[in-house]
């Protein structure tokens, strides 16, 4: 039996070797291995940080791989998301600077990793510090001419910075910035904080708690100014078959100024221009005029205004003079002086509807819900009941609104 062992086991082994290559064979032809790059990226997992420390500028978040694996393994690959995983651990690393070998796991099996870019990341842990710094406002621009602000509120007043030990060193302030752009009434807004170097420079790679603020600051009006509204004073009318569509006037409230206080609180919240004469008018105008004031007070600015005129062709064309002015919305415990108390109304749409408009089909409001004591500049609303009626434009564009609180009479 020994004897014919050892004169056959060559011939065994020959035969097994050859079945085993023919298996491989097959199995290679009906399922053969694939070389390729993965498409796409794989997200880098970063596990094992210590709490305390945090990664110095950008670390790497993504790798790019080459695999080798059948084709039905490859299938899989591509189907699952999940099913190649990249890992840098940072377990046990201290402060410092570290190279990390990224560890790249994959599901199913047999795959074969042939490149990993990159295969090793560099990067820098440095412990993480906190500081509480106070809010500074930086405020840009100045309030319109003849107003001043008041005393700027903040909330909150502090913020907290955190991040690497060596970024919030660097912080010399947290700051947010207001625009002023000529305002005429008090701002409430919400500005987004940045933490500065010495130099201004903004700091990276911190975090900022609360990351906004809430600001609140004052204007009021200088005394011995007052902001009045542009009334454009018109005569005549345009040529037989044109109409008139609009009144601009640019700016539609001017600021005057006077040193005689009870002058300049006489004013009726309007100033009318020079008159302007539209009689033939057939095409738009624009022209400048001046503003009829008392003596005493002066114009602040520019000391003429811009106006626009639009003509039409008529289609069928009303103008509605000393249109009564009504108050909506008025809080309770409040009074409110409207000026002018009156206003045009320019209406188009069909003859026969202009001709039959009633006094109570047009309606002139100005809406002051929500609003307290102090002076507005507000756009009437016009509601028109008759149909195919539209309004064009109202002069003046804009009224003042006076709104005082009522007094108690003293028994």
């Amino acid at each position: 039996m020994l004897r014919w062992l050892n004169t056959n086991l060559r011939l065994f082994l020959l035969a097994f070797a050859l079945a085993l290559a023919v298996w491989v064979s097959a199995v290679t032809s009906a399922d053969p291995d694939e070389t390729r790059a993965y498409p796409g990226t794989i997200p880098i997992e970063y596990i094992g940080q210590d709490p305390g420390l945090v990664i110095i500028g950008q670390a790497p978040q993504s790798v790019q791989l080459t695999l080798r694996a059948p084709r039905s393994v490859w299938n899989q690959l591509l189907a699952n998301n999940g099913a190649i995983r990249v890992i840098a651990d940072l377990s046990g690393l201290e402060a410092g600077q570290h190279a990390v070998t990224l560890q790249v796991q994959v599901r199913p099996q047999p795959v074969r990793v042939l490149t990993v870019t990159p295969a090793t990341i560099y990067l820098t842990l440095e412990p993480l510090a906190t500081r509480s710094l106070p809010i500074e406002v930086e405020l840009i621009g100045e309030p319109a001419i003849g107003y001043q602000i008041g005393e700027l509120a903040l909330n909150p007043s502090q913020a907290a910075v955190s991040g690497p030990q060596s970024s919030v060193e660097r912080i010399a302030r947290l700051q947010a910035s207001l625009e002023l752009n000529s305002a005429r009434e008090p701002i409430e807004t919400t500005a987004t904080l940045q933490a500065l170097d010495r130099n201004g420079n903004p700091v990276p790679d911190v975090a900022i708690q609360p990351a906004s603020v809430q600001l609140s600051l004052p204007v009021t009006q200088i005394g011995g100014y007052r902001d009045l509204v542009v009334k454009v004073v018109t005569r005549g009318q345009p040529a037989s078959g044109y109409r008139l569509t609009n009144i601009s006037p640019s700016p539609l409230v001017v600021t005057v100024y006077s040193a005689n206080l009870e002058l300049i609180n006489s004013l009726p919240g309007y100033v009318e221009t020079t008159p302007l004469d539209l009689s033939g008018l057939r095409d738009d105008l624009e022209t400048r005029l001046s503003l009829v004031l008392p003596n005493g007070v002066t114009l602040v600015g520019d000391q003429t205004v811009l106006v626009q005129v639009g003509i039409a062709p008529i289609q069928g064309g009303l103008t509605l003079s000393y249109r009564p002015i009504n108050i909506a919305g008025l809080g309770s415990g409040l009074q409110a002086q409207v000026s002018p108390t009156t206003v045009d109304v320019i209406l188009s749409g069909p003859l026969p509807a202009l001709d039959s408009l009633q006094t109570s089909d047009i309606r002139v409001t100005v809406n002051l819900n929500g609003l307290g004591p102090g002076i507005y500049q507000i756009t009437p609303l016009v509601e028109v009941l008759a149909p195919d009626v539209t309004v064009e434009s109202v002069l003046p564009a804009t009224v003042q609104v006076i709104i005082t609180s009522l007094t108690t009479p003293t028994p």
